[in-house]
């Protein structure tokens, strides 16, 4: 099944074989019934023919004796020759020259036996009992109903498939009885004397299913050569066909590897050489917009660059400027005050801006580098949540943090997975509506997770992926009370791929969101699984609710999920 999945030139070829084998059994049958019928046909008008002439023959010697007295009957070698007396023959012998002159002519072809029914005049082993040549046993091999059926109608033949019994004895052994199909006619006839006399023919079907056997065994190695013959060229065809397809798909798996120069051979002008031009033309076009791409890359990544660290001098000397004015802020009218805390915020704002492009261009360039060390991540937790205390009373949030008993050691970067927890954590208390936030940890046989849990407006279908994407936002319109620069999900993402890990995201609307961290125990280990779900236990749909089931209690203090660990 697999072979027949993935190879066209299998399938064809199996198709063909099948189809093949299909055509030349349905035509083999037909041809064969056609022989057999045939024959049959012949046989039955040949043994009518060879039957009548016989029965004809017998009538013209029983009339000649009868009407000629005192003619001698010719009788086989060694048995007395009956003379006329009174104008009666000895039958007995008659029928014997009869039956042996009859059959002398059909050596292989026909047998003859003579019957009579038996009486008190005319009992079995009498003079009048059946005779036959070829060993044929006449009582078993004429059906009775066949020679009741010529007992009542005198001269006209009759004709019945049989099975013709024989038995003979070979030398010393025992006597053998073989049984064959063939045909049978018979007719009744008068003898010399007047008396009546059933005349029968046997023919044997041996020629013709020797004959059939033949057609047989010739169409049936025809069927095989010319089978054996349209499998190979299919193969022939369908490997021309095939072979550019496969190295089509060779060169488009080498594409896609980054061997842009990769190119298919073209020889001819069929459709199979357009094809190869067509997929060269493209393979360069391809080559171009990436390499385009990568320029305009390169140059953005080194824009991006340069202006970060341009603006560093110029952001010192405002920051400067700024921090006088904000300490001499008392002294100013309320107007110029405000103005001086804007500008502090802002400023705080553009700082970070600037430093997660930083460190977004050093992961466009791959020049982030991971200073891994054994860290355990509940105390990364804990510290990070303890940071996030006063944002969380702010908004009306409380922290639950959930922790197993045993340690959940991992080979980490402890200041990137701390970047990472503190931005997911402040997410989840900015989007929470004021409901708690649940951070999880757990371990595994080969792996740790972090899951941090908020029941505020969650996200629609497809936001999931589309959240760690730079700059994106659920709401445009949303103020960021906290100076977020749409960066930081982003910056989170690229941590965990360095650190060999997964960062997910689950959410439903109006039923919060989840966000898991999976990272390997050991750094460069590969991640297999992580020891968290993605969708929480009290998810809608593992509560069994729908989309429009009871909202989430929410209170001043605690909204999390009943029965939660506190």
């Amino acid at each position: 099944m697999a072979l027949w999945n993935r190879s066209i030139q299998f399938r064809v070829v199996a198709t063909t074989l099948v189809l093949s084998v299909a055509v030349m059994v349905l035509l083999g049958v037909v041809v064969v019934g056609q022989v057999r019928n045939g024959l049959l046909d012949a046989k039955v008008a040949s043994a009518r023919s060879q039957a009548q002439g016989g029965f004809a023959d017998a009538r013209a010697q029983a009339d000649e004796i009868a009407t000629s007295p005192g003619r001698h009957v010719q009788v086989p070698t060694g048995v007395p020759a009956g003379t006329a007396s009174g104008n009666r023959v000895n039958t007995g012998d008659w029928l014997n020259a009869l039956v042996k002159q009859l059959s002398s002519g059909g050596q292989g072809v026909y047998d003859v036996a003579a019957t009579s029914q038996d009486t008190a005049d005319n009992p079995p082993g009498s003079g009048r009992s059946p005779r036959a040549s070829g060993d044929v046993v006449p009582d078993a091999s004429v059906p009775a109903a066949l020679r009741r059926e010529v007992g009542l109608k005198q001269d006209v033949p009759l004709l019945q498939y049989t099975q013709i019994v024989r038995e003979g004895q070979h030398g010393d052994g025992p006597v053998e009885t073989t049984r064959e199909a063939g045909l049978v006619v018979g007719a009744q006839l008068e003898d010399p004397d007047g008396g009546s006399y059933q005349l029968y023919y046997f023919f044997s079907f041996g020629p013709e299913e020797k004959t059939l056997g033949l057609v047989r065994s010739t169409l049936a190695t025809a069927g095989v050569f010319l089978v054996l013959l349209l499998v190979a060229i299919a193969a022939l065809v369908t490997r021309w066909v095939v072979t550019p397809v496969r190295m089509a798909a060779r060169i488009a798996e080498r594409l896609a590897a980054g061997r842009l120069e990769e190119r298919m051979r073209v020889v001819g002008a069929d459709d199979l050489a357009r094809l190869g031009s067509s997929f060269n033309k493209m393979a360069s076009n391809l080559q171009n917009q990436i390499r385009q791409l990568e320029e305009l890359s390169r140059v953005q990544r080194r824009f991006v660059s340069d202006v970060s660290h341009e603006l560093r001098t110029p952001l010192t000397t405002v920051r400067m400027a700024a921090d006088v004015l904000h300490e001499a802020r008392e002294d100013f009218d309320p107007a110029t005050r405000r103005s001086a805390e804007l500008l502090q915020n802002q400023l705080d704002r553009f700082e970070a801006l600037l430093s997660d492009l930083l460190e977004i261009s050093r992961f466009d360039a791959g020049a982030a580098v991971l200073d891994a060390e054994p860290v355990d991540l509940r105390d990364l937790v804990r510290r990070v949540v303890e940071g996030a205390e006063p944002l969380a009373e702010r908004r009306g949030s409380r922290l639950v943090v959930r922790v197993p008993d045993k340690p959940c050691v991992a080979e980490v970067d402890p200041r990137r997975i701390d970047r990472v927890l503190r931005n997911l954590v402040v997410n989840a208390v900015e989007h929470g509506e004021g409901h708690d936030v649940v951070v999880s940890v757990a371990g595994g046989e080969d792996s740790v997770a972090v899951a941090v849990r908020d029941y505020g407006v969650g996200l629609k279908p497809g936001e999931s992926s589309l959240v760690f994407a730079r700059f994106w936002r659920a709401d445009p319109a949303r103020a960021r009370t906290t100076g977020g620069t749409g960066l930081g999900l982003s910056i989170a993402l690229e941590d965990a791929h360095l650190h060999g890990g997964w960062l997910q995201a689950w959410g439903e609307p109006g039923g919060g969101s989840q966000f898991r961290l999976s990272l390997p125990k050991t750094a460069g280990g590969e991640l297999v699984r992580s020891p968290l779900p993605l969708e929480p236990e009290d998810s809608r749909a593992n509560r069994g609710l729908g989309p429009a089931g009871s909202p989430y209690r929410r209170t001043a203090r605690s909204a999390g999920p009943a029965g939660g660990n506190r």
